[in-house]
């Protein structure tokens, strides 16, 4: 048993991840298999891929404990791949989308996302939710669902627990908004344009937002993916300011020495998110590059989602369940209000 623990510790990092890397590949290649199983039967895919994945994967564990062999390339899935993909989102976002909106609706995005956030959790405590779970819960309403979900909990160090149970109670919510926002601006008399303001600045994803404001109009779906991409664009920002505060509070949780560290106070990952934002901005960054780049972290993510599922078990997920349920609900609730007197205002 020490001779295999030795060899283990003199086996190169990229091998002894392989299994396990290639274990969240499998797992995410069934999801994408689904998602095109789903496009076949009923025309759309009603549950993304990254939503299958994170579901296959804690079906797998829920059933099956992997050996101690998969554990690494598990765990370099969902941390290490999980940051590439953030980083190389920043490729898809540039400063001219802000131009392009005028600074009261800016606002109004940048209002809406810090209330919802702020809401989020203080109403997590209140129900007594742990304080990481609550933040994930809050940014993933508030931002972009999955990927802010996703970016958040590698900032704050969240357990794959809370993780997973935070991405598939928002994307159960998220598909609800789907189908009932073309109602809603339909009941409450909006315009296109808010229409298309309340959907970019409720839904999760930019494809969601197409569905949802598709039933509404063309005027509908520019103006909501605009508001949609801006409103991703406040990703970097929340995720450094909640990384600088969980780099404020581990020192003192762990008993060490406080220092500056720009690693811990602004995540290499987020550097490169801004930098590529950046870029993207001055027209460094080619055009012909934009799609490979925003295919990559399309599928490190898929795959980071899969190594999500890999690490929780369903039986403690559950666990968690009412109480997660009704704050994403109240959550949504507040920021589907907060949206429509700023949709309105605009």
């Amino acid at each position: 048993m020490q001779s295999d623990a030795h060899d283990m510790t003199r086996t190169p990092p990229i091998f002894r991840a392989l299994p396990g890397l290639l274990l969240s590949m499998a797992v995410a290649g069934s999801a994408m298999l689904l998602e095109q199983a789903e496009r076949s039967l009923v025309g759309t895919a009603w549950i993304e891929s990254l939503v299958l994945a994170i579901l296959a994967g804690t079906i797998l564990r829920t059933l099956w404990q992997p050996p101690a062999t998969f554990e690494s390339g598990i765990h370099f899935s969902a941390h290490t791949l999980l940051e590439a993909a953030v980083a190389l989102m920043g490729a898809a976002v540039s400063f001219e989308m802000v131009m392009k909106a005028g600074p009261m609706l800016v606002l109004g995005i940048v209002g809406t996302v810090g209330i919802a956030i702020g809401a989020g959790v203080l109403l997590g405590r209140a129900f007594g939710l742990p304080a990481k779970m609550a933040v994930l819960i809050a940014c993933g309403n508030a931002i972009c669902g999955n990927s802010a979900i996703a970016a958040v909990a590698v900032a704050i160090d969240a357990d794959n627990d809370e993780a997973a149970t935070a991405v598939a109670f928002t994307a159960v919510l998220g598909i609800v908004v789907i189908l009932c926002l073309p109602l809603a601006a339909h009941t409450l008399h909006l315009t296109q344009t808010e229409g298309g303001v309340l959907a970019g600045l409720t839904v999760y994803a930019v494809p969601q937002v197409l569905a949802a404001a598709g039933p509404m109009g063309a005027t509908a779906i520019q103006i909501g993916t605009l508001v949609k991409l801006i409103r991703v664009l406040m990703l970097g920002p929340v995720v450094a300011v909640c990384s600088l505060i969980y780099a404020r509070q581990t020192p003192f949780r762990n008993d060490t020495k406080p220092g500056f560290s720009l690693n811990r106070f602004l995540p290499p990952f987020i550097v490169v998110f801004m930098g590529l934002m950046a870029a993207r901005s001055l027209g460094l960054v080619p055009h012909e590059l934009l799609a490979p780049l925003h295919t990559m972290s399309s599928l490190f993510t898929l795959v980071a989602m899969a190594a999500l599922g890999l690490g929780v078990d369903l039986r403690n997920v559950l666990a968690a369940g009412p109480r997660v349920v009704t704050v994403v609900t109240l959550s949504l609730a507040v920021l589907g209000m907060v949206a429509l007197l700023v949709a309105r205002a605009c």
